[in-house]
């Protein structure tokens, strides 16, 4: 059973954790204005360079950390700290995010937004050229580059996928593309594996698969 000290001690780290915060802020790393638009109410809306340019203190910092571990406050966190980790089994993998590689990063993101419904999570750059986009709990970054790193028709030729996106109901979600006039490499299909899949073609040739997967259990 946790002890005292040993929660004490999680609270320190915590603090810890708070003033690092406040120096990426003050070093312009960029993955920090997207945690501070989603924890903190006064930096909605701003862009990435806006929230970096802003004032931000310890005790906002504190907010942050309290908010991303589920805590309406510091002082919340405060009074009901969180326990030590005691786990040491092996780490356990969360999520990984496709990259998706594009010559026009502007036309890409309104493509991926207006056609395919995903909402900017936080762009990077002025200009902008690196960014991540969300739609449920699908995630994926977009990096412009100056030229494909695909050879010719290599991606058509061997069905390369950029990004594969399960979902609940792929036939839905394939008229819902089709009715904004999506691009389609392959339509809706019932796979033999008993998957419904379908292909979107991105403006960039990038191939998207958006599929459910069989309800049926994999025969060995």
């Amino acid at each position: 059973m946790p002890t005292r000290s040993s929660i004490m001690g999680e609270l320190e780290n915590l603090r810890k954790r708070a003033k690092h915060l406040v120096r990426q802020h003050r070093a312009g790393v960029y993955t920090v204005a997207a945690r501070l638009r989603l924890s903190l109410p006064r930096f909605a809306g701003l862009t990435d360079r806006e929230v970096l340019a802003a004032e931000f203190a310890l005790h906002e910092a504190q907010e942050v950390v309290a908010s991303e571990l589920g805590f309406t406050s510091w002082s919340d966190l405060k009074e009901h700290p969180p326990m030590p980790v005691t786990d040491t089994s092996a780490p356990r993998l969360q999520r990984a995010n496709a990259q998706v590689f594009v010559t026009d990063f502007p036309r890409a993101m309104t493509f991926y937004r207006t056609l395919l419904g995903f909402e900017i999570a936080f762009t990077y750059g002025e200009p902008p050229f690196y960014g991540e986009l969300r739609r449920g709990d699908a995630c994926f970054n977009v990096r412009h580059v100056d030229k494909s790193p695909f050879v010719a028709d290599v991606r058509e030729q061997e069905q390369l996928l950029s990004a594969y996106v399960a979902t609940t109901n792929a036939k839905d979600l394939f008229l819902e593309f089709q009715a904004a006039g999506v691009d389609f490499q392959e339509r809706l299909q019932l796979k033999p594996w008993g998957a419904n899949e379908f292909v979107v073609r991105d403006p960039d040739g990038n191939l998207i698969l958006f599929g459910t997967p069989s309800a049926q259990p994999s025969r060995r």
